[in-house]
């Protein structure tokens, strides 16, 4: 591919961006306003995490995702807009046949880079039959998925073992719906097995050019991509964790597109930066407080409730949210299929019931560790909780962590963590379907995302059997019943859904999201 500006190559450009910087800063020209002068239309953008992988069968997170869905094709995507719904993408007709059989008919002309050939059928097969055989760590995304068949070049039927209503909303639009080439993975690993960071052929309208760990991510047009020209000539994506780091990193000119905290909301709405339009946007995912119901000290189900009633999550949510959130009933937002209206321990809690808890379990001088990510929102909820812990008598040490470290705690293919984690502040971003958030608390999801070892045959069953109903409000009883069976085992005390407000320089770019805010880059348009 053609990696040139101007005569000088991009990585070149890159590498000598400090001598560059001397003369940007010193002129007052921010960074990415030098680059949008330079070079064109670039979007510059924060992700909340560095990108860590290009597989999309071991995808994690959305901001993988998000760069995925510039540089590989799916079948179908989310629609921006604010209504949840898809359209169609790689696929040119798709239909529910049969409630185990979906058909599908590619687009002529969708090209692999690097002389891969044209995306067929065959690569949808392999892709999604290789979720399988790989063993996946989110091979839940496809539930009872069985196989591809093969009808013809562009045409296929998928087929699954038994009904599956969330191939509409998560498998086929999100990370795990991503087609690789299949000659380009099986010669980059030779058994068709992970290819995390390694790039293979992309046929998206980017490809992945550039990636400087913790630094920043580089895509930049596709030449061999054959589809609507998107809308900018780069997208450069910077990881910036914490979400206040973000806000200052945009005031000063660095990026283009954030997220911004709620707490910094009500200000930056009556005093905005400059040519920047702010928006309000309904967050799905949710933020609870977990236990470890396998650690000696939280195996007592009293013990585990006395913490429960002890947390008073308006206090947590004035403080790290300035108020402007609302207290969650579960793990699924409002507006989705079974959102519960309230939950069994009231929002404020109850310290005399806390401490009665704590009696029964013939339980004092108790103290605690509590694992949160070092951003400021987590550190603050972490620090109420250890306040309202000590009116029990609980002591509770705070352990702030880094990403990497942080969401490894809970994984038993990362070591033996798992066995010292007490609490946790966890925090879980959502797709508009409730068996994404479900399917974490499965038995055999323990050790992998089941971090609090739940566990429990009535949840499991109940999981297996609301992803074969049709009707929703069949659909939502369940998920209200495997809630109730959540907080029940003293383990979980959920906080919020949060809230997922974005700011952007409104005369360079029309931003394109889903209704909860998440970026869908590819429909980005310049002004």
């Amino acid at each position: 591919m053609s990696d040139m500006v101007g005569g000088v190559s991009r990585r070149a450009f890159l590498k000598t961006g400090a001598a560059l910087g001397g003369g940007i800063f010193a002129a007052g020209m921010p960074l990415s306003q030098a680059i949008w002068a330079a070079e064109g239309k670039v979007l510059t953008a924060r992700a909340g995490n560095d990108v860590n992988q290009l597989d999309p069968s071991f995808y994690v997170g959305r901001t993988n995702s998000e760069v995925m869905s510039c540089i590989y094709s799916k079948l179908i995507r989310y629609k921006p807009g604010s209504e949840w719904g898809w359209e169609l993408e790689a696929a040119e007709k798709i239909e529910q046949v049969d409630p185990t059989h979906i058909r599908f008919h590619l687009r002529k002309g969708i090209k692999f880079s690097g002389g891969y050939g044209e995306l067929t059928a065959k690569d949808v097969k392999f892709s999604f039959e290789r979720v399988i055989k790989v063993d996946s760590p989110s091979i839940f995304d496809w539930g009872s998925f069985d196989h591809v068949e093969l009808e013809g070049d562009y045409t296929g039927v998928i087929v699954f073992k038994a009904p599956f209503a969330p191939a509409w909303t998560l498998a086929l639009p999100y990370g795990i719906g991503h087609i690789v080439s299949e000659d380009a993975v099986m010669q980059a690993t030779k058994d068709g097995g992970a290819f995390g960071m390694k790039s293979t052929a992309f046929s998206g309208p980017y490809v992945f050019a550039d990636w400087k760990p913790n630094q920043h991510v580089l895509l930049t047009r596709n030449p061999e991509w054959s589809g609507p020209k998107p809308g900018f000539d780069e997208i450069r994506i910077l990881p910036i964790g914490d979400v206040k780091t973000a806000e200052r990193a945009y005031q000063a000119g660095d990026i283009d597109f954030t997220h911004i905290s709620v707490d910094s909301l009500a200000t930056l709405k009556s005093n905005p930066p400059a040519d920047t339009k702010i928006e309000e946007k309904l967050s799905i995912g949710f933020i609870y407080v977990g236990m470890n119901m396998d650690h000696q000290k939280l195996k007592d189900v009293n013990v585990r409730k006395a913490i429960q009633w002890a947390i008073n999550v308006p206090q947590i949510l004035h403080a790290a949210y300035s108020a402007q959130v609302d207290v969650a009933t579960g793990i699924i937002a409002k507006g989705l299929i079974g959102y519960r209206d309230k939950a069994l321990v009231p929002p404020e809690g109850d310290l005399a019931k806390a401490k009665a808890f704590l009696d029964k379990a013939g339980v004092s001088d108790l103290t605690l560790t509590i694992d949160c990510l070092n951003q400021s929102t987590f550190s603050t909820i972490a620090q109420v909780l250890q306040a309202q812990l000590s009116q029990i008598g609980i002591a509770v040490e705070i352990n702030m962590q880094e990403p990497g470290s942080f969401y490894e705690i809970g994984m038993e293919s990362a070591g033996d963590r798992w066995k010292n984690m007490q609490l946790i502040v966890q925090s879980f971003s959502m797709v508009p379907e409730p068996f994404y958030a479900t399917s974490t608390y499965l038995r055999d999801q323990i050790g992998k995302w089941n971090w609090e070892r739940f566990s429990s045959d009535r949840f499991d069953e109940l999981h297996a059997k609301a992803i074969t109903l049709d009707d929703p409000n069949e659909r939502a009883e369940l998920y209200h019943e495997m809630q109730d069976l959540l907080e029940d085992s003293g383990a979980y005390r959920f906080l919020t859904n949060g809230a997922s407000p974005i700011m952007y320089r409104s005369p360079r770019m029309q931003a394109a999201t889903r209704p909860d805010g998440e970026p869908l880059y590819v429909a980005f348009r310049p002004v």
